[in-house]
């Protein structure tokens, strides 16, 4: 328990379930809103919020009872029962829960890619927001999951940028993107020949796109296919019988077909080069068997990447990410020490407020009370009997408060008293 609420958080993600789980329990987004106001109670579970991604679906709630973490916990699972009838057992089978410190540990780590399937990927953190966004539209979110949320966006931000963790390629596609950063420094306004329909080597052409390429050719045995494709990316489908023609224009070429021999060689590449004038030339196989001569690599200006290479390169990032999670993890910890203990010392101030205006009230009640045996008093009379009376309010309160600082340990049963008996009556 965290000062007198608690945080929870219900959850399935990749590393608990399977797809057709994840899917069963998936909130689509129009029905958020609604989904929210049947979780919000108002009475145990005070805030909520939504988290659902194709890898995984949160459900975090605050309930400010004390000791009512195990309560909330059943009831969001209760919930989840109810909105997509799935069967109890299968639900605690496939889920995780967490609470307080736990559960704020798991927020920061998600929101900064601690807990995706590829360690470091951005997307969580935008998806993160825009669930937190929607709950803020239903007005199922306060004081305490606002807190909690704005402080998980500072994390992730400071894990982004104190860390490597996001800066290198881990996937094929973007390794090729990344590889051909280096070849052409820039890829603003670059041609992409991509020859086949694997799927990776499609990936790796949008890639390309997004990120600078102009303009796309496709080439493909049957000319249907290429046509249907380049529609679908708004490039230029070329007939197979013309590609090594079509080859000068592009810098990038790609190829993921499933010919059992070379269709790229090393005299059709020596020929494009003399064409460009040696303007270099990237070639990436992504390919099995390979489809492109690596023979090619001999000529000056022409770059040839296999799957092999592409792989390597990937699997030595994620080693390298694996290594920067180690230091964001560290990262985490502190921040999750640092916010308990601000919720803590928030908790606590709200005591000392709730105490030191009890007294000051039991004092100026006091001097309300004596006013008929004081007289008239003047105006500086009055200032002064105000200053004198606060000065002894904050020479009797300054020792209480000292101590309840020093036993602000958490679990103090001293501080838990004051907390009961001032923080409770604050709030009346």
């Amino acid at each position: 328990m965290i000062a007198d609420m608690s945080i929870v958080l219900v959850g399935v993600s990749h590393k608990t379930a399977a797809v057709e789980i994840r899917e069963r329990l998936a909130f689509v987004e129009t029905h958020i809103h609604d989904a929210l106001h049947q979780l919000v109670d108002r009475e145990l579970i005070s805030e909520g919020l939504i988290v659902s991604t194709c890898n995984r679906v949160e459900v975090i709630v605050a309930t400010p009872k004390q000791n009512e973490a195990e309560a909330a916990i059943s009831q969001v699972y209760d919930f989840l029962h109810r909105y997509h009838s799935c069967d109890s057992h299968l639900l605690r089978k496939h889920c995780y829960h967490h609470s307080d410190s736990s559960a704020i540990k798991h927020v920061f780590r998600v929101t900064s890619s601690l807990d995706s399937m590829v360690v470091g990927e951005p997307q969580i953190t935008g998806q993160v927001k825009e669930a937190f966004q929607r709950a803020q539209e239903a007005d199922s979110v306060g004081h305490s999951l606002t807190r909690l949320m704005n402080r998980a966006f500072v994390v992730a931000k400071r894990v982004r940028n104190e860390t490597g963790i996001g800066s290198s390629a881990v996937s094929i596609s973007f390794v090729a993107v990344e590889l051909a950063k280096k070849v052409f420094e820039t890829l603003k306004g670059t041609t992409v020949m991509l020859i086949g329909a694997g799927e990776m080597a499609e990936l790796a052409a949008r890639h390309l796109l997004n990120y600078g390429a102009s303009r796309i050719l496709i080439v493909n045995r049957t000319y249907e296919n290429a046509k249907h494709l380049a529609d679908e990316m708004k490039g230029e489908p070329v007939h197979f019988e013309e590609f090594e023609k079509r080859m000068p224009e592009a810098e990038i070429v790609i190829c993921s077909t499933g010919a059992p021999h070379y269709l790229v060689n090393h005299d059709q590449v020596r020929g494009a080069l003399d064409t460009r004038r040696n303007r270099p030339m990237m070639f990436i196989d992504i390919s099995v068997p390979r489809n492109i001569d690596p023979a090619i690599s001999n000529l000056d200006n022409a770059f040839v990447f296999d799957v092999d290479d592409l792989e390597s390169i990937a699997e030595a990032n994620r080693s390298e990410r694996e290594r920067e999670a180690l230091r964001a993890e560290a990262i985490i910890e502190t921040e999750v020490e640092h916010f308990t203990a601000a919720l803590a010392e928030g908790d606590l101030n709200a005591v000392i407020g709730a105490f030191r205006r009890e007294v000051s009230s039991m004092t100026f009640a006091e001097l309300d009370r004596s006013r008929k045996r004081l007289g008239s008093l003047s105006e500086d009379q009055e200032e002064a009997l105000r200053v004198m009376l606060n000065a002894i309010v904050n020479k009797f309160t300054q020792p209480v408060i000292k101590q309840l600082r020093e036993s602000d340990d958490g679990h103090s049963p001293y501080l838990e008293a004051w907390r009961e008996m001032y923080h409770h009556k604050d709030k009346e």
